[in-house]
């Protein structure tokens, strides 16, 4: 019987942190707070772990590359120095784990979004001088968005670089999370409805839709974004945002599809769902869809389980594996 070599696979949506990060807006990590909880110590020893620790657990995943990305809150909720401080930090600490193991690991950049004008400078510096693949933006700036032109200058730099910006979900602003996730039920329950059982996704989602009809991807046409969990609902959503926000409607240059099917790009990120993963493929087409896992929330065991498991080609299998990501970032296994 002739054995079948195994396909490689990039993971894009896997986190780390840094000592400075542990200091400051970590610190919910050793407890609860801002983002998945965390289970026991070992985990946060995964997160600061960027070298052999790391390495041995993707080999026996079957993991070929991890894209590290700084862990949620990340640092847009900080105040601008602040922000600048730690994102600088988090930045120097990922590219020499990415210049040790270049063939492990790449990274997306932490980006002061308080200063936009910084975010575009440190973005600059992250890729040219740090080898860094792009920058992953931890949601709402203190409840404001990217369709605030202010941040227009972070996403001019992107396009003209050519690198992606990693969406990735963050609680919903506490005024939101007051009027919308609060009720007569536990505060445990109203935290999970406003983070993983629900607020994240919708946020993240909601975002996405933000920059679309503010016309981010009219003034920057070649700009592409990545979002996660396959997709935070909106291919579940697309015909039906698509029919009721028409361009005669939105006054955009194309339909809402086009854009969620041409500026934005879908990873799994712990989501092992098979009919939600259909859903997605059928709605924007496997050029669009890339692997990830969510480490450490998310077992890189399980996830290589569920995209060596779904039901596309060896060729569709090979680009959501490791060629979509290749192409959009010009990595190389």
């Amino acid at each position: 019987m002739v054995r079948l070599e195994r396909i490689k696979a990039i993971a894009l949506e896997e986190h780390f942190v840094t000592p400075l990060f542990m200091e400051g807006p970590g610190k919910w990590l050793r407890g609860r707070g801002s983002g998945a909880s965390v289970r026991s110590p070992s985990q946060v020893d995964q997160l600061l772990d960027v070298g052999e620790g790391r390495i041995a657990a993707m080999d026996e995943a079957g993991v070929d590359m991890q894209v590290l990305s700084l862990n949620s809150p990340g640092v847009e909720q900080l105040d601008a120095g602040e922000a600048m401080r730690t994102a600088r930090d988090a930045n120097e600490h990922l590219s020499e784990a990415v210049r040790c193991h270049p063939r492990r690991f790449a990274g997306f950049a932490a980006i002061p979004m308080p200063s936009p004008a910084d975010a575009a400078d440190e973005l600059e510096r992250a890729v040219k001088e740090l080898g860094l693949s792009g920058a992953a933006i931890n949601g709402h700036i203190s409840g404001r968005y990217l369709d605030d032109r202010a941040f227009w200058p972070l996403l001019e730099r992107a396009e003209a670089l050519g690198v992606p910006l990693y969406i990735h979900p963050t609680v919903p602003p506490q005024k939101v999370v007051e009027a919308s996730y609060s009720g007569f039920y536990s505060e445990e329950v109203a935290y999970t409805l406003s983070t993983s059982g629900w607020g994240w996704h919708i946020e993240t989602a909601l975002y996405v839709l933000r920059m679309i009809l503010g016309g981010a991807f009219d003034e920057y046409p070649k700009l592409q974004v990545i979002i996660g969990h396959l997709g935070e609902a909106l291919p579940f959503m697309l015909q039906r945002i698509d029919r009721n926000l028409p361009r005669e409607v939105t006054k955009l240059n194309r339909s809402m599809a086009e854009y969620l099917r041409g500026n934005v790009h879908y990873t799994f990120s712990g989501f092992n769902f098979t009919p939600t993963f259909l859903d997605l493929l059928m709605e924007v087409g496997v050029d669009r869809i890339m692997f990830s896992v969510d480490y450490p929330y998310g077992s890189m065991a399980a996830g290589r389980a569920f995209l060596d498991g779904i039901p596309v080609s060896t060729a569709d299998r090979e680009k959501i594996a490791h060629g979509n990501a290749e192409r959009l970032m010009s990595l190389h296994l």
